[in-house]
């Protein structure tokens, strides 16, 4: 059963089995850069142009992915996130996952809030991610009922957009007469 040709012909596909693992393995290791260690560098805050740069250096692809919530603490148009973070080690050619900080604050739909209470549309600016500015009042038989809103000097309507964030002013009516609508519209 076991004869001279059998064992010789079970021989060389042995050899021929550990020469292909062998070349498949020293193959597997040029072709995945297998040793290889390039340290992510640190992005945060860079603009798009100096990222992109020091990625190249580095022989690394980005990717931008969405942009974030807008974050006062980093500059307009910087890298906020990225993934994998700083310090981590990676090869050649991987993909560095980027989110920038917006350009601004998004931009939020003013509701109708004439004739509401102060109270009421604090709370309603409030809970759409406003900031109440100062506080003026006009001739008016509501006391502390809102007669207008201002932005920036700007008379504020129903349906206007606004940065979020923003302090909004708030023209409330004083308790003690009557209200002057065309006087106090063309003033204000």
């Amino acid at each position: 059963m076991f004869n001279k040709s059998l064992l010789i012909a079970l021989a060389k596909m042995f050899g021929i089995v550990i020469l292909l693992v062998i070349i498949f393995k020293f193959w597997l290791s040029f072709s995945t850069n297998h040793g290889q260690k390039i340290v992510v560098p640190d992005l945060s805050k860079m603009s798009i142009l100096k990222m992109k740069a020091v990625l190249e250096e580095s022989d690394l692809a980005y990717k931008i992915q969405d942009t974030a919530s807008f974050n006062p603490d980093y500059p307009p148009l910087t890298v906020i996130e990225q993934n994998p973070e700083f310090g981590e080690f990676v090869k050649e050619n991987r993909k560095i996952y980027i989110t920038l900080n917006p350009s601004g604050y998004r931009k939020v739909k003013l509701p109708s809030l004439l004739g509401k209470t102060k109270r009421q549309v604090e709370m309603q600016l409030k809970s759409l991610g406003f900031k109440i500015g100062t506080f003026s009042y006009v001739p008016d038989k509501g006391r502390n009922v809102v007669r207008g809103l201002r932005f920036k000097g700007k008379k504020l309507s129903k349906g206007d957009m606004i940065p979020k964030n923003s302090k909004i002013n708030l023209i409330l009516g004083d308790g003690r007469g009557g209200y002057v609508a065309k006087k106090q519209d063309t003033e204000e």
